[in-house]
């Protein structure tokens, strides 16, 4: 299934590039989702959904497969799997292009598979709800950009001049040390050779943890049409007469 939306940001063409490009930046702003932690370039996390009595928590990952910063357009891949309710598979291509001075357009085409009683919903119902989502992304976006009054990259600098200075700290203890040396003295006796040290171990690729709130799920039926809640609706009322069968099937056991 094939879905299209586009949005527009009031950021010149070559911030917005790095704004959605940094996804710890932006995972906030799309409902249902949390990030929850980073290894190297894989990002991992949650998307949770309600269509009526049915709860859906996607469990997930997603990382960058093409960031060409020249054509600005990025491509991440993306899959989460819920044990009762299926699969979820995607190609999500952005791309940018300028509007004006302020003012960027965004692109999303998504390719996605999905599996399971979600699936069941149908293309309409899901374009539907993915124009929505996106919606509000957009507006979430929007929103934090203007109460942090910085970028994504302006956001990291702090970071950034804390990861310098323990080396400029230690360029100045060297000179100090260097400085307060004194004089060579006669050689000393040659100490004997130390024993050969085993090679130090590849260190572990380490897992960075995301400390963000439990978010709250997508409600299909308060986010959809008319149109896409007609469609779910029998679906949900299939869930719930599966949901009373196996309760007397329990109290007759």
């Amino acid at each position: 299934m094939e879905l299209t939306n586009e949005f527009t940001i009031d950021r010149p063409v070559d911030d917005t590039w790095r704004i959605l490009n940094d996804l710890e930046f932006i995972a906030p702003c799309m409902p249902g989702a949390q990030l929850q932690e980073i290894e190297g370039d894989e990002y991992r996390g949650i998307v949770k959904i309600k269509v009526g009595p049915i709860t859906a928590k996607y469990a997930g990952k997603a990382s960058f497969v093409e960031q060409n910063e020249a054509e600005k357009v990025a491509r991440l891949k993306a899959e989460g799997r819920d044990p009762r309710q299926g699969n979820a598979n995607a190609m999500i291509t952005a791309s940018m292009h300028s509007l004006s001075d302020t003012s960027t357009s965004v692109k999303i085409h998504t390719d996605l598979a999905l599996s399971g009683k979600i699936a069941s919903f149908g293309r309409g119902a899901i374009e539907d709800v993915s124009k929505k989502l996106l919606g509000q992304f957009a507006d979430n976006l929007r929103d934090k950009l203007e109460g942090d009054g910085a970028t994504a990259d302006d956001a990291a600098a702090p970071a950034a001049a804390e990861a310098e200075a323990p080396a400029v700290e230690s360029v100045v203890a060297d000179v100090t040390a260097t400085d307060a040396a004194p004089a060579a003295e006669a050689p000393a006796a040659a100490a004997p050779a130390a024993e050969p040290v085993a090679p130090a171990a590849t260190p572990a690729s380490t897992v960075r943890k995301i400390e963000a709130p439990e978010p709250e799920a997508i409600d299909i039926l308060a986010v959809g049409t008319p149109s896409t809640v007609k469609k779910v609706v029998p679906v949900i009322g299939v869930a719930i007469l599966l949901v009373l069968l196996r309760i007397l099937l329990n109290r007759k056991n």
